[in-house]
């Protein structure tokens, strides 16, 4: 199977402060991979290095077969656009409606100025917005302004727009740690859910032990900046997880 994602001896410091030290690994197409560690080691700065937006010091990444270090510009943003990342904070608007949000999501894929402005937009995105927001099951708080909305509805519309920006990779980065356990597990089995139907690769951070082994096909442990465990979901267990975090 063709990979989506290779990454082989990165390494990223932030001045004096090394954060990634010649990580590798590999994330073949449509695969779920989850990446655990204590906070500090390294993950959130893996994935924005993964999607481009950060350039390390050594190492590569290719992404869906594009080497990110060759490329630049419109050239660089296009193949970003390949690529969605899911954050925690969910990143929307919050003076705008949930369709507004959704509908950024063309942004992209496309250099039209006419996808900045609701009130400009084609149809046709309106049509692919409201679809996203049903697929999430938020379609009767299309109008809803995204500040009135719970923090799990917000995260609902967050994963909207990317399904609207159509990836073939989509990174999330603890896209549910800042919602209450029941709400965490629905819009984790949501998203997951939305990535097996559509046919996605899927790149998560968590600290959900239990739900990393049950969502993930393969686990990635992050250790002070280093691979310390990369092995089938299958052949691991809780403690081995829990282990990254004492």
């Amino acid at each position: 199977m063709s990979a989506a994602l290779e990454v082989a001896g990165l390494c990223k410091r932030y001045g004096d402060v090394g954060v990634l030290d010649g990580v590798s690994f590999r994330v073949a197409e449509g695969e779920i991979v989850a990446i655990v560690g204590a906070n500090g080691s390294g993950k959130s700065t893996l994935l924005r290095c993964c999607l481009g937006l950060l350039r390390a010091e050594a190492g590569s990444v290719r992404l869906l077969g594009h080497d990110l270090s060759r490329l630049r510009g419109r050239r660089l943003r296009r193949l970003r656009g390949s690529g969605a990342l899911i954050w925690q904070r969910h990143h929307l608007v919050p003076r705008l409606s949930a369709l507004a949000n959704v509908m950024h999501g063309a942004q992209a894929r496309s250099d039209d100025p006419r996808l900045w402005f609701r009130a400009t937009s084609p149809a046709w995105l309106r049509a692919e917005a409201l679809a996203a927001l049903d697929a999430v099951h938020l379609a009767p708080l299309a109008e809803r302004r995204v500040d009135r909305l719970s923090g799990g509805e917000s995260q609902r519309v967050a994963i909207a727009r990317a399904l609207v920006q159509r990836p073939r990779l989509l990174f999330a980065d603890e896209p549910v740690a800042s919602l209450d356990p029941r709400v965490s597990a629905e819009v984790m089995e949501l998203l997951i859910g939305k990535v097996r139907a559509l046919g996605l690769t899927l790149v998560f951070v968590s600290h959900d032990v239990r739900g990393s082994l049950a969502h993930a096909s393969r686990v990635i442990g992050l250790r002070g900046g280093k691979v310390e465990l990369y092995a089938p979901a299958e052949r691991l267990t809780p403690a081995h997880l829990r282990s990254f975090y004492d």
